[in-house]
């Protein structure tokens, strides 16, 4: 339940870069000058011209970041049923200032004739087609599978009659024990694709968040094997037939 705290700084967080961002690809404005000064100490000013159509992609990325970050809200207020674990503080305030890096990290891709006001044209490409639509696959099914998780504590009524663990069935439940993770890797697969393939720095996102989910997928998978002895012996951890 500590995770809607982190999601509740990222809707925050993102949608304030994305407002600033807006108006600096449509309006014409300049992003604040706090912000010019942490692109420059990040060095992003080395790259003054814009490559590609890479202004729309860090756009579009941040959108899309946003909406994830909104949906996960919604799901753990309104959908996931929680049991009473805790957190620890260390990885409770890291978790905080991920969800402020991962945005800042997407501004950062921005070229500095966008941030300062320069007009420019926006094409849409076939990569940003083909990470939206993975995007939006991948979500479905993450909230799918939330939606099961979240219906084995409760009766048909939609009560809540326990907090106790039980063996999930259905989507993506029948190859891994852990398909929103997997699904959770997808989406950001996706943003990686919708920047155009190219960006190194978010593909080094993406490899943090396929060791994290990884690690927490394998330590899940090992309790439904030591916990229920029927647990079906053909779901791997994490991805599916690996």
């Amino acid at each position: 339940r500590w995770f809607t705290h982190f999601y509740v700084v990222s809707v925050l967080w993102n949608g304030f870069l994305l407002i600033w961002l807006f108006r600096a690809e449509f309006l014409r404005g300049s992003l604040p000058s706090w912000i010019q000064h942490m692109h420059h100490a990040l060095g992003r000013d080395l790259q003054s011209e814009d490559t590609g159509n890479e202004h729309f992609s860090a756009l579009l990325v941040l959108l899309l970041l946003w909406l994830h970050s909104c949906r996960r809200l919604a799901e753990c207020l309104w959908t996931s049923v929680f049991s009473n674990g805790v957190i620890h503080i260390v990885q409770y305030c890291f978790g905080l200032a991920y969800y402020i890096a991962v945005g800042s990290t997407v501004l950062c891709q921005v070229p500095a004739s966008v941030r300062n006001g320069k007009e420019l044209s926006v094409h849409i490409c076939w990569y940003h087609v083909v990470g939206v639509t993975m995007y939006i696959w991948a979500s479905l099914h993450q909230h799918r599978c939330l939606v099961i998780l979240a219906n084995l504590r409760k009766s048909k009524s939609g009560k809540v009659v326990s907090l106790s663990h039980s063996v999930p069935f259905g989507d993506w439940f029948e190859r891994v024990s852990c398909p929103h993770y997997f699904a959770d890797l997808l989406i950001y697969v996706s943003m990686a694709i919708t920047l155009g393939f190219h960006n190194v720095t978010w593909w080094c996102v993406v490899m943090y968040v396929l060791f994290n989910q990884a690690l927490a997928a394998v330590l899940c998978h090992e309790f439904y094997q030591e916990n229920f002895r029927s647990y079906p012996k053909h779901r791997k951890a994490f991805i599916p037939f690996v």
